[in-house]
């Protein structure tokens, strides 16, 4: 029980640095990158609050409802912005139809067990489904973070000064790795 309060911790603080990296990102960009930072912001954040460890911070059984009215509307900016330009708001598409479903199935009645003890294995959702996202968010992370490598490497070598800090292409590219595996630890213990 000790393990997962402090492992479900760590998602916390990981979701919630990376939704400060976003703003800030937010602040250093514009146009497309700026509106890309802000949902990636929210969904960090979003991801942060539902990680909570519910036997020290117990949530509203109406929480989850919240939870779902957000992410509902934002799949559904999400679903306009992948039908407008495709490219990454898919993947923002799916971050949010994925945070829609882990709300909605702890929603569900007699789910709220397991958010309550991550650790005793109470099992909530779709099997089929949580598999598929799973399986979305795992490869993900591995095709990122075969990009991510090369990106630190040039960023290294690079002489001169580069993009502000906040804007630099290798950690927008580590924020979303690290949102990802975050995904995969939440929908693994949904």
């Amino acid at each position: 029980m000790h393990g997962a309060t402090v492992s479900g911790w760590l998602l916390v603080v990981l979701c919630a640095a990376t939704g400060m990296y976003c703003l800030l990102r937010m602040r250093a960009c514009d146009g497309e990158e700026r509106r890309a930072a802000g949902g990636e912001a929210l969904m960090a954040f979003g991801m942060a609050v539902m990680a909570l460890p519910a036997a020290v911070v117990p949530q509203p059984g109406w929480s989850w409802a919240v939870y779902a009215a957000v992410f509902g509307a934002t799949a559904l900016l999400g679903l306009a912005g992948a039908a407008r330009r495709g490219g990454h708001h898919l993947h923002h598409l799916v971050g949010s139809l994925a945070m829609l479903y882990m709300a909605v199935a702890m929603a569900a009645p007699g789910a709220q067990g397991a958010h309550t003890g991550h650790a005793m294995g109470t099992a909530g959702g779709i099997p089929v489904l949580t598999g598929g996202l799973l399986l979305y968010y795992t490869v993900y992370v591995l095709r990122a973070g075969a990009r991510l490598a090369p990106a630190a490497v040039a960023v290294a070598t690079a002489g001169g000064p580069g993009p502000v800090w906040a804007a630099r292409p290798e950690l927008t590219l580590a924020c979303r790795v690290s949102m990802a595996l975050a995904m995969v630890a939440m929908l693994v213990t949904l």
